[in-house]
Parts: structure tokens; C-alpha cells; sequence
């Protein structure tokens, strides 16, 4: 099981410019980069045995995190262009 945090900043360094720039320009990037960053963070209080929960959850969150991640990386794609 892996512990580490997945923060976009740090999956991809390259677009720290337009993560920033996207955050402050577009409401709805900024909404799913929060959600991706709550979820990111539920994600490793439970790994790290901070919370605890059923591994189905712990599975749900996981796909939805990733989910996020996806978009949020086309979206930065697409601004980097």
C-alpha cells in the first residue's frame, strides 16, 4: 500500500504555472482541485491508520480521486497547450 500523498503539485511539476493560473482563472478547475486535495487527503489519514473504514470505501475514494486527477490533467493539458 502506498502512503505517499498525491498532490497535483508535486504528480506534475511541469504544470505548477497553469495550476496556479487555473485556480485563480477557472472557478470549476478550482472547485475539482479542491475536491481532488480533500479527497487526496481523506485518502491518506485512512492509509496511515488516522481513520479508519471499509476497504470499499477506502476503493471508492481512490477511483474518485483519480477520476479528479484525470480531469483536472486534461484541463491543464489543454491550458499549457
Amino acid at each position: 500500500m502506498s502512503l505517499e500523498k498525491h498532490d497535483l503539485h508535486h504528480d506534475f511539476p511541469e504544470y505548477d504555472q497553469a495550476i496556479h493560473a487555473l485556480k485563480l482563472g477557472d472557478s470549476h478547475f478550482a472547485i475539482m482541485f479542491a475536491q481532488y486535495h480533500d479527497i487526496d487527503h481523506e485518502v491518506h489519514r485512512i492509509e496511515t491508520g488516522v481513520e479508519n473504514t471499509s476497504d470499499a470505501y477506502l476503493e471508492q475514494r481512490k477511483k474518485e480521486r483519480l477520476r479528479l486527477k484525470d480531469e483536472l490533467y486534461t484541463r491543464l493539458r489543454a491550458w499549457a497547450g
